[in-house]
């Protein structure tokens, strides 16, 4: 089924309201071309459903092309059915699907006016594969998920890394690190040691992102900023402490400073989320710790795998 391209619509300025243009440039791994919401991130496209639209209005919302926050505005697509890991294609624009509905931090302006805001609900985030030039009225399609390879979203924990004071080089290394493993990394994100920011953060990328594992790093010792754990477990469903207590006995090895570590290891819902020390080297030795026992317990966790019992014969 083809779709069409109702509008496109840019703001150049972060907290102002999109307005609808008749063209623009897709640039590779950013957004579109001067939109103030186009980075290196994972929701560097956003997409909305014109008959929903269409349908707010008629029940007395006052919006034009843009209102919600929206790039795109597109017809004749079932957006039920742009999972994470669907493609997106208009010309030769590829967007893949990262992220389904988002969080709402302060409610706007429509919110404020009629109750509701479609956006958080049916909203749909993307990032760029492949760039180009579209326009308005041009055809959509879209092809199902392909890669089957487990996703793993990458968060930093740092007020100094947050601010461009610090330069993060745990994050980095974990995404190259997982990557020779043969893992997707979804995404590599930077936050300052906010419990709540963090906790947003776990919930979007567990639920809304749909990862299999996300792997914090920074935030887990005795400082009062320190609050990477509190997060963590505040949004679990189900706790996996053997994790961390492995993570923990082991690098004694190293140093007997990591009995001072309060990383915890935890499950929401289907994805398992484990908090990793801040520098790269205590970094590098954690995941060395759990790398081979992991994959297994992801493959229980997505239901690909069974039984856990050591066999010895």
């Amino acid at each position: 089924m083809a779709g069409k391209v109702e509008a496109i619509c840019i703001s150049e300025k972060k907290g102002t309201e999109k307005k609808p243009i008749q063209e623009t440039k897709i640039i590779e791994d950013f957004g579109l071309e001067h939109d103030a919401h186009a980075g290196k991130w994972h929701r560097q496209v956003s997409l909305l459903p014109y008959e929903e639209r269409e349908d707010f209005k008629k029940r007395g919302g006052d919006v034009e092309d843009g209102a919600f926050g929206e790039n795109l505005l597109i017809s004749g697509i079932d957006f039920n059915e742009l999972v994470v890991g669907s493609h997106v294609h208009i010309g030769e624009v590829d967007l893949e699907i990262t992220q389904r509905g988002k969080s709402c931090h302060a409610h706007c302006r429509i919110y404020h006016q009629v109750g509701e805001c479609i956006m958080p609900r049916l909203g749909i985030f993307a990032r760029v594969i492949h760039g180009g030039v579209i326009h308005c009225d041009d055809e959509v399609t879209y092809t199902p998920p392909t890669d089957s390879r487990i996703r793993v979203a990458v968060l930093t924990l740092s007020d100094k890394g947050s601010q461009g004071q610090r330069e993060d080089e745990s994050g980095p290394y974990i995404k190259k690190y997982m990557e020779e493993r043969g893992y997707h990394v979804t995404s590599l994100d930077i936050l300052p040691d906010n419990q709540k920011m963090i906790e947003q953060a776990l919930i979007n990328l567990s639920d809304r992102c749909e990862n299999d594992l996300i792997l914090t790093t920074g935030g887990t010792g005795l400082s009062l900023r320190d609050v990477t754990p509190e997060a963590t477990l505040k949004v679990a469903t189900r706790l996996v402490p053997g994790i961390s207590e492995a993570i923990r006995y082991e690098s004694m090895k190293y140093t007997n400073r990591a009995m001072l570590s309060r990383g915890a290891s935890v499950i929401r819902n289907n994805t398992l989320i484990i908090n990793l020390p801040g520098s790269v080297k205590a970094v590098k030795e954690s995941l060395d710790i759990i790398i081979d026992p992991l994959h297994h317990g992801l493959e229980i966790l997505k239901g690909d795998a069974h039984d856990c019992a050591r066999s010895d014969d």
